[in-house]
C-alpha cells in the first residue's frame, strides 16, 4: 500500500474543497484486490467498500497500471544473458542440461466463481477451478 500511495498520489486520503476527506487507500485497495483476488464485479463490492461502481472500475484500472508501471521492470521482464547463463548453469549441475525453468500448474479452487461462470470453469475436479501456471526456476 505504501508503494502505491508513493507512487499515485490518487491513492492517499486527500480532503476535497468543502474539507471532506476521501476514500482510504485501503478502501480503493481492498476494492481492486477482490475484483482480482474473486472476480467480483464493481456493482457487486460498491456497498462493501462504500465507493460507487464508477470510482472503483477508475480505481481498479489505476491500481493494475500502477503495479505494471512500479514492478514490471523487477517481476515481468525477459531474462537476460546473465540471467540465463546462471540458470542454465545450475540446471547443469542438476543433471538436466539446457532447461532454464520448469512449468508448475495447478488446480486453485475457485470458491466465488459466479454461477453464470461455473460451467467454464468446471473440469475434472468437479467443481469451479482456475489454473494457475508458474515458470520456476532454481531461485523461486
Amino acid at each position: 500500500m505504501g508503494d502505491i500511495v508513493r507512487f499515485d498520489p490518487s491513492f492517499a486520503v486527500r480532503r476535497d474543497s468543502l474539507g471532506q476527506l476521501s476514500l482510504s487507500p485501503e478502501q480503493k485497495l481492498t476494492g481492486a484486490m477482490r475484483m482480482l483476488a474473486y472476480g467480483s464485479p464493481a456493482d457487486q463490492l460498491d456497498e462493501y467498500v462504500r465507493m460507487s461502481e464508477s470510482t472503483l472500475m477508475e480505481v481498479f484500472r489505476k491500481f493494475c497500471n500502477n503495479i505494471i508501471n512500479m514492478y514490471g521492470a523487477t517481476y515481468l521482464r525477459a531474462p537476460t544473458p546473465a540471467d540465463l547463463r546462471i540458470l542454465l548453469s545450475k540446471a547443469s549441475r542438476r543433471g538436466l542440461p539446457g532447461m532454464i525453468g520448469s512449468i508448475d500448474c495447478m488446480h486453485w479452487e475457485w470458491r466465488n466463481c459466479p454461477s453464470g461462470w461455473a460451467g467454464q470453469y468446471t473440469g475434472h475436479m468437479h467443481r469451479p477451478t482456475i489454473i494457475l501456471e508458474v515458470v520456476a526456476s532454481y531461485n523461486t
